[in-house]
């Protein structure tokens, strides 16, 4: 099926990203998960290259962040080069950080931080979870009291994504002890605040170079400048930003999975087994079938999701569709994938072994699938 999603300019960018790849990430990748972790300098090599930053704008030395199929571009060369766990480390950045300050915050603090996270000088992260408190927000226990020139935030955060290398972490606190709508506010905690910790560096069974922690926060002191947003509008301002965090799963997901889908078909068309090609058997072809056809509808309602958002559009129903089946599919088609390797797919040196353990990942952050198929059902029949 022709894709009519792209046109020359992001044909080109794909050229220039599918360059980085090769160049920057394809070398590193086995090192990186070795270390559990990603070197600094591939940020900032990708920020000279204009690969990391294009949700900021350009007048903080982004990429304008006005047309999302550049960043579609650039998760599907690094689903090319199976680099998953770089591909959440970016998704992290312009998916959900900068567009939190470009959209809540103030002109002082857009000067004070796009520039940096633009150049890949700057690694956000955003601390929601909590050892208690995962899709339910209202279980949130960390704390911001109010103090003379700002507020005094304590408690636990975990499953932080990149929160080892991180250098701003936007905070989820409660500032109201009542609780109620209007119960949490979000701080921007930057590295050097006396009291900011990380604790443990998590170990986890996939995404093994995305460095994820816990973070502790023992009377920190953060400014009054850098409350981001409205105190007590956290909720809300959280709800308005995960549709994009959500697309950005749905499109990752996609990504993959015609990635593996494509590798598969070239294996089962080299390997042979019973005096004849492993694709010659009608199973082979029944089960490719079935999942060529799935990934086809799914990047059909995905692809339509990202012009939505281009055009402003896209609701929250949307994306929650968009993340749940697009996660989905992704976990049953590498599942399918992998069967059709046989042993050779349970081994770490194929792709599609390392794929099915990164992508248990997706059905659950972002808010769970469980929790999408609420938001959907809600918007059919109401609230009760």
């Amino acid at each position: 099926m022709k894709r009519d999603l792209y046109d020359d300019d992001h044909e080109a960018f794909r050229s220039v990203v599918a360059e980085f790849v090769d160049r920057e990430v394809v070398p590193h990748l086995e090192r990186w998960d070795e270390r559990c972790l990603i070197d600094r300098e591939t940020w900032l090599a990708a920020g000279r290259q204009g690969i990391v930053g294009l949700a900021a704008p350009e007048g903080y030395g982004g990429g304008g962040g006005v047309d999302y199929r550049f960043r579609a571009v650039v998760m599907e060369e690094f689903a090319r080069a199976h680099a998953t766990a770089l591909a959440s480390g970016f998704s992290l950045q312009d998916d959900i950080a900068i567009p939190y300050i470009v959209e809540i915050g103030t002109e002082e603090q857009r000067r004070r931080w796009l520039p940096g996270m633009a150049a890949g000088e700057l690694i956000g992260a955003i601390a929601m979870t909590e050892p208690g408190a995962g899709s339910d927000l209202k279980g949130i226990r960390t704390s911001a009291r109010r103090v003379d020139g700002g507020w005094v935030v304590n408690g636990t955060k975990t499953f932080v994504t990149s929160g080892i290398q991180s250098d701003l972490v936007i905070t989820v606190a409660r500032t109201d002890p009542e609780g109620g709508a209007r119960a949490l506010s979000l701080f921007v905690v930057e590295r050097d605040m006396p009291g900011f910790g990380r604790g443990r560096r998590l170990k986890k069974i996939g995404l093994r170079a995305q460095d994820t922690a816990e973070l502790v926060y023992d009377d920190v002191f953060v400014p009054a400048e850098n409350v981001l947003g409205e105190i007590g509008g956290g909720f809300g301002q959280l709800r308005a930003m995960l549709p994009l965090e959500r697309l950005s799963i749905a499109v990752h997901a996609l990504a993959v999975s015609e990635v593996i889908l494509a590798d598969t078909v070239q294996y089962v068309r080299d390997r042979r087994a019973f005096g004849q090609r492993v694709a010659d058997f009608q199973n082979t072809q029944f089960e490719l079938a079935e999942m060529h056809t799935e990934v086809g509808i799914g990047r059909v309602f995905v692809d339509r999701a990202v012009l939505a958002l281009n055009a402003g559009e896209l609701t929250e129903v949307d994306a929650a569709q968009a993340k749940w089946w697009a996660a989905d599919l992704q976990n049953r088609v590498i599942d399918r994938c992998l069967q059709l390797y046989g042993g050779y797919g349970f081994m770490l040196e194929y792709p599609v072994g390392r794929a099915y353990q990164d992508a248990r990942i997706q059905r659950i952050f972002g808010g769970t699938n469980e929790i999408m198929k609420q938001i959907i059902g809600r918007s059919l029949v109401g609230r009760p």
